[in-house]
């Protein structure tokens, strides 16, 4: 069994939209630390190991206690990832440091060694720009590529962020890319889509695919990770209809995804009718 006793933790500390999460891989690289603790997730260097994002939650109270694990089943499910991966050292980001110690207790890590402050990486008007624009934009970062968490954003905006590094691990330049998420909704009400606007975007992009002659129904069933989409359609005989329902339903996809930042979970499209050419 592993012994997280043995494991050196430190704590990144700074006041909430200062830049952490921005700055939090360079802070880990510099301190040869490949494991970061950040607002509910787990995070090996650019992957998600375990744990959801605090961000996801109702309220800032409770996004708060996400943060701080203090549901049982989420602090078993980080205890059960540090054992099967045995990190040498962790890096916990918190808003004080009496987060990060509360953290590191409730995850039953070794008392904090070394705590970093966002003050001894960030000028005051880095802090005050990255203030700023957690202010007036709604914008948070999440230091993980965007891949990694789309499917559980669905809905939110998601953005890239891509950050040449001179010096990674081994001194070795790399591109650092991470999420730009604005969690507005979830701050400040539940944010939906009816089902009429998925509607009126398929047969919008129908009348500009001569494939196909007209939508006959819809379908749409949703789920916290992004929605379903049946379709019937009819179509104009002679073209290939195979060939037809995919490039649709990948046209479909993509433009649905861009226009309501949903991540479609899966769209199924079926060819009810037939159409002649001529017919009137």
């Amino acid at each position: 069994m592993f012994d997280t006793s043995k494991i050196k933790v430190y704590g990144f500390v700074g006041p909430s939209g200062t830049g952490k999460s921005y700055r939090a891989q360079f802070v880990a690289g510099e301190n040869n630390i490949k494991y970061i603790i950040d607002d509910g997730l787990f995070i090996n260097d650019n992957k998600i190991i375990a744990g959801t994002s605090a961000k996801k939650a109702d309220t800032k109270i409770e996004t708060v206690k996400h943060a701080l694990f203090l549901n049982k089943l989420e602090q078993a499910e980080i205890q059960k990832a540090i054992e099967e991966y045995k990190p040498e050292s962790i890096m916990i980001l918190g808003t004080s440091d009496g987060m990060v110690q509360k953290i590191a207790h409730n995850l039953a890590l070794p008392e904090i060694t070394k705590i970093i402050h966002i003050e001894d990486v960030a000028t005051p008007e880095e802090m005050e720009r990255a203030h700023n624009v957690r202010v007036t934009e709604g914008k948070h970062v999440i230091p993980v590529p965007t891949f990694e968490i789309k499917k559980d954003f669905s809905g939110y905006i998601l953005d890239p962020l891509q950050i040449f590094k001179s010096k990674g691990y081994g001194n070795e330049p790399y591109v650092d890319e991470k999420s730009i998420i604005r969690p507005t909704f979830s701050y400040n009400g539940k944010f939906t889509i009816s089902d009429n606007v998925f509607k009126q975007i398929i047969e919008y992009l129908a009348t500009k695919t001569y494939e196909i002659d007209k939508i006959n129904r819809v379908r749409i069933n949703k789920n916290d990770v992004g929605p379903s989409i049946y379709i019937e359609v009819t179509l104009i005989y002679g073209y290939n209809v195979k060939e037809a329902l995919k490039d649709f339903k990948v046209k479909c996809k993509k433009e649905i995804e861009k226009l309501t930042a949903m991540n479609i979970q899966n769209i199924i499209i079926l060819a009810k009718t037939l159409k002649m050419p001529n017919n009137n």
